[in-house]
């Protein structure tokens, strides 16, 4: 009898099992914490059309759902390929950013040779780009200037690379623009770090600094900085043929007017260094 019962709950298990894995191939459940239990179901491009309108009612958090599961269910439909692009627009702008970037990586990994992958880089490139500073620190106009650039350098490499490979894409003029203030960003902090080794005495660190972006951030507005950085190094670390070099660069560099009062400038006591402090 027991024999008996154990093959019955077993045919019921298996029974169970099988109308399961039917219903999952037609609707997902999930929860709405406003609606309760809301099925998904549909074709791919039934799916596709309505996370699409997700996307243009701001709705993102459905929108992912939908796209998640497109790509689950039809893993190999074009909808589920054009779907994995639009995963990556819509965990961006749901602020989901680390999702962003990994489903961007993904695609760019996957998809090396696709006639769209200029778009990952592009998105994941303004993921880094606005992960820059938070909006208290934007709202108190904070200087982020001194924070490690991490995010600035990330960023500027994707839009190095999507600039480079994909000169021609509807994204490179805009990114060639964002690079200029990623480049202007990451030679603020260079010039941030040679200032604090400057008033620590570390003579030496802060004019390799400075001369770092003399050459690696040419044009950028903290070459000037640079400069005088640089000169007052090498006064501290008694080269002054190499000061007046680099004072001679600075003021090639400027109209005749500024450079008259560069020298006007220049402290005329023992103690000129303290105008670094």
């Amino acid at each position: 009898m027991a024999a008996a019962f154990s093959r019955r709950f077993l045919a019921s298990a298996l029974l169970a099992m099988a109308l399961l894995g039917t219903s999952g191939c037609s609707s997902l459940k999930f929860w709405d914490k406003d609606k309760g239990d809301k099925v998904i179901e549909g074709s791919p491009e039934q799916l596709y059309r309505d996370a699409i309108h997700d996307i243009k009612s701001n709705n993102y958090p459905s929108a992912i759902q939908r796209y998640e599961m497109l790509e689950a269910r039809y893993p190999f439909s074009e909808q589920a390929k054009q779907g994995q692009l639009d995963l990556i627009y819509a965990y961006y702008k749901n602020r989901s950013a680390d999702a962003a970037i990994d489903q961007a990586d993904q695609f760019i990994r996957e998809n090396p040779t696709h006639p769209r992958v200029d778009y990952a880089y592009y998105v994941r490139g303004l993921v880094y780009f606005e992960s820059g500073a938070n909006w208290l620190e934007r709202k108190f106009k904070a200087d982020i200037a001194k924070r490690p650039p991490h995010e600035a350098s990330k960023s500027f490499q994707s839009f190095q690379v999507l600039v480079q490979q994909y000169p021609k894409s509807p994204y490179s003029a805009d990114a060639r623009q964002r690079m200029i203030f990623l480049r202007n960003r990451l030679a603020d902090y260079e010039i941030a770090v040679a200032r604090f080794y400057l008033k620590r005495g570390a003579y030496v660190g802060a004019a390799n600094r400075a001369k770092g972006v003399i050459t690696g951030y040419d044009g950028a507005p903290a070459v000037d900085d640079a400069l005088k950085i640089l000169a007052a190094a090498y006064r501290r670390l008694e080269l002054d043929d190499l000061a007046q070099v680099a004072d001679n660069v600075r003021k090639a560099n400027v109209s005749p007017d500024v450079a008259i009062q560069l020298d006007q400038d220049q402290p005329k006591d023992d103690h000129w260094w303290k105008f670094w402090n």
